[in-house]
């Protein structure tokens, strides 16, 4: 089996091939991670694959093994696992219709809704392209658009290589089977987003428990749900508007029985009790709107950023963190200038990398 890259466009799925390996079990500590890309973000949640060796340079004709035509459109996260490539798309059906638009507050840049669409998960074979199985979850009429760059599918999908979690936001989060089995299906209702900009958390998986975050307009929370079943464990408010963020789930190295669900958003980032929901913690200093970077952890240290009306970047150090720590020892170090806005940062050894505000301009802290 050959290392890859894979790249996915609004239409097409390409598949980069680099020198043939064995294909391993994927490891805790992300080894055998070139065959396993079960989440946004990758096998360590961090944006790296410790293990790969992918080409560094492709074209048309180089290092190029396939490439396929997908339905619809889709900004979600590829994943891998195995021999498959799992998708999410939306794609518009019937006639068009009168242009939708949302009456949203400062409403700006997003795409009308014109047509019904269809809520649809693929699967690919990793080795030729070849579509296993298509599975369409929900068709309806979106209540709303979403920013020009965006898609009705960017909510990236996770799997745990037994189930398959995709996660539509407004049009509802579904357990499959990797056959493309519907196991179980919840409707969260209907998220409306600061200026209509659209939807884009993706689902957190950590042994039995699923996590989603729900800021929007309306009442926010943070939920977990029994991966089986889909049953409720327990759901907590929040009381700050939209974020685009994915949670993350920590183990401290010295506290392994006490996993923390880590969640950045407006003004705030907060560590939550994985068990109960509790809040553990929580750190002031992030923007007041539009907080889009997810925050990344390694080494019992959590980095949270965010630009838009305020720029900061965060280092915490989770030994002891309990209540709000804005100001204390538990901050290790901060920025006010020169933080991420939309990319989350990627987190490789010591190294800390990401990209300034809206500039390309990207920036290595160690």
């Amino acid at each position: 089996m050959a290392e890859c890259v894979i790249i996915m466009s609004r239409s097409l799925l390409i598949i980069l091939a680099a020198v043939s390996v064995a294909m391993p079990a994927a490891g805790e500590d992300g080894s055998g991670a070139e065959h396993y890309w079960p989440q946004w973000r990758g096998p360590l949640g961090t944006g790296v694959a410790p293990h790969a060796s992918p080409p560094l340079e492709w074209s048309a004709s180089k290092n190029l093994r396939w490439k396929i035509a997908l339905p619809g459109s889709g900004h979600s996260t590829p994943i891998v696992w195995g021999d498959r490539i799992f998708i999410t798309t939306t794609v518009p059906y019937g006639e068009a219709l009168q242009p939708k638009y949302s009456d949203a507050p400062g409403t700006h840049d997003i795409l009308p809704v014109t047509h019904r669409h269809r809520f649809m998960v693929i699967a690919v074979r990793r080795d030729d392209g070849k579509i296993l199985w298509e599975r369409t979850v929900r068709e309806g009429l979106p209540h709303e658009g979403a920013h020009y760059t965006a898609s009705l599918a960017s909510n990236s999908p996770v799997t745990d290589g037994e189930h398959l979690f995709a996660f539509f936001g407004s049009y509802g989060l579904y357990c499959l089977d990797l056959n493309g089995k519907l196991l179980w299906k919840i409707d969260l209702g209907d998220m409306h987003t600061l200026h209509s900009h659209g939807e884009g958390s993706s689902p957190a998986l950590y042994h039995e428990t699923l996590i989603i975050n729900w800021d929007h307009e309306g009442e926010s929370f943070v939920v977990a749900f029994d991966k089986r079943t889909g049953k409720q464990r327990w759901k907590v408010k929040r009381a700050q508007g939209t974020s685009w963020t994915t949670p993350i789930v920590v183990e401290h190295p010295a506290r392994r029985d006490k996993p923390q669900v880590i969640v950045s958003g407006p003004e705030r980032v907060r560590g939550y009790d994985l068990a109960t929901g509790k809040v553990i913690w929580e750190c002031g200093g992030m923007s007041v709107e539009n907080v889009v970077s997810s925050p990344v952890a390694g080494d019992g240290m959590v980095f949270a950023g965010s630009t838009y009306d305020r720029q900061a970047m965060l280092a915490i150090r989770l030994d002891d963190a309990k209540g709000d720590i804005t100001g204390t020892k538990q901050i290790v170090w901060r920025r006010t200038r020169g933080a991420p806005y939309v990319p989350s940062p990627l987190l490789y050894g010591n190294s800390l990398y990401f990209l300034y505000h809206r500039q390309n301009y990207l920036e290595q802290n160690n």
